[in-house]
């Protein structure tokens, strides 16, 4: 048998504390509470925008164009993605920041949420955010058939649609630059510790 199987079992109530500036350090994770809090509040006000929405979709569906009901659907979808970006902060980073959730045996507990760290997290952020980019891409690109048109008004230009691509490319650069630097942070770790066995 190997000393670890040994080796006593001490409860969890007889392991010495942290020292008062540890414990204070460590502690101090707990100011986070009011941001994640905040962004509860924030996810409210998206359901009250998404309620509206819908309500001027459902009212307007007799008269608005095939265009027009896009250009709203598109704008339901992107608050939809925007909350599920705060759910994934609000859940994910009080996990990973804060406190345990304990959820392991709650049905209702998110697949991602059982290997999250501060790594799939940034990957998983950085995804939702290509996703938001990507609806706002698509709403442009509706008004971009009429740039250049005359009598045709649009919000957007030229330039402003080609910056919004740039952006949207840079997103998804940054994206793959994260997912690789981690890739290959987590293969010089598997290495590390095999190397050390």
């Amino acid at each position: 048998m190997s000393m670890a199987a040994d080796e006593p079992v001490i409860p969890k109530d007889a392991r010495p504390g942290l020292r008062p500036l540890p414990s204070l350090i460590f502690g101090s994770r707990w100011l986070q509470l009011p941001l994640y809090l905040g962004l509860i509040v924030a996810q409210g006000v998206y359901v009250i925008l998404f309620v509206k929405e819908l309500w001027h979709l459902v009212l307007g569906s007799l008269k608005f164009t095939e265009q027009e009901i896009m250009l709203v659907v598109l704008g339901l979808i992107d608050v939809v993605m925007i909350s599920n970006l705060l759910i994934m902060v609000i859940v994910g980073g009080y996990e990973t920041f804060v406190s345990r959730l304990e959820l392991e045996r709650h049905p209702d507990q998110p697949e991602w949420l059982s290997h999250v760290n501060a790594s799939v997290l940034k990957i998983k952020l950085a995804m939702a955010i290509i996703g938001i980019s990507s609806i706002h891409l698509l709403r442009v690109f509706i008004y971009a058939g009429n740039l250049g048109r005359p009598g045709e008004t649009t919000p957007y230009t030229e330039t402003g649609v080609m910056w919004q691509v740039i952006i949207h490319a840079l997103f998804v650069l940054s994206a793959m630059g994260i997912a690789l630097v981690e890739k290959i942070g987590q293969s010089a770790y598997t290495t590390g510790s095999k190397a050390h066995h």
